[in-house]
């Protein structure tokens, strides 16, 4: 019974997000052969509104390498800012981007807090400090990265710890299913399906090592017990009349 629920399962890991992607590509295809180009072909619209989407990214993000640019972004946020409701919309989404984008060159070596008595949780130093001393931890939530907490603690209510970030990212990303082996590499699903831990593989071979020496250990109780029911040829076969 454990086993087809198993093999369930991992063909939903393995589908599911596939199908997502389709999905996904499948609603932005539609949106692009939407746009008001004047060609004919869906695919071709779809093609050139891509091309025009990245030759705007582009155009944007060198102008904002200019000072013009500073000055129009900072009017930008200014206008934003003053609209009640976007402006929430607006910094949230930008921040996001802004996260999103920049990669795990910005953030600091991953340290263990213990926010309450046994109860730890992983937390990024950002490098920055309060007025008064306490360091300032980014705490990201599990599995979006994007959104967490940033608190400020003192030095010795966290400890450091030996994983890199890319590792302490991938227990977060994967909400602790990620976790690496040495001398494995990441575990793979069947393993993490697996209750006990242990591969079903592993298993039917421990299983099979444990009944071949049970198959072993009768066979030689039942040659002795023969052995012993045997005569001795030394003894006398009439000492007995």
């Amino acid at each position: 019974m454990a086993s087809w629920k198993r093999d369930f399962a991992s063909g939903l890991i393995i589908l599911v997000p596939i199908l997502v992607t389709v999905v996904v590509l499948a609603w932005i295809y539609n949106r692009l052969t939407q746009v008001p180009i004047p060609v004919e072909s869906e695919p071709t619209r779809a093609l050139l509104s891509i091309v025009i989407f990245v030759l705007l990214v582009f155009s944007v993000g060198y102008l904002m390498r200019t000072a013009v640019g500073s000055v129009l972004e900072r009017a930008l946020d200014d206008m934003i800012n003053q609209l009640p409701g976007l402006r929430v919309i607006y910094n949230a989404s930008k921040m996001a981007v802004e996260t999103a984008l920049s990669g795990t060159s910005d953030l600091q070596a991953p340290v263990r807090l213990e926010v309450w008595d046994g109860l730890r949780m992983t937390a990024f130093k950002t490098g920055k400090q309060t007025a008064d001393g306490r360091h300032i931890l980014f705490l990201p939530t599990a599995p979006n990265i994007t959104s967490g907490f940033v608190i400020e603690v003192e030095e010795d209510r966290y400890e450091e710890i030996d994983d890199s970030v890319e590792q302490a990212l991938t227990r977060i990303l994967s909400a602790g299913f990620g976790e690496e082996d040495e001398n494995r590499g990441d575990r793979s699903v069947r393993e993490i399906l697996d209750v006990g831990g242990e591969s079903p593989t592993a298993a039917s071979a421990e299983e099979a090592t444990v009944d071949e020496a049970a198959d072993t250990a009768s066979a030689e109780s039942t040659a002795d017990a023969a052995a012993g029911a045997e005569p001795d040829p030394d003894s006398d076969p009439n000492s007995g009349a």
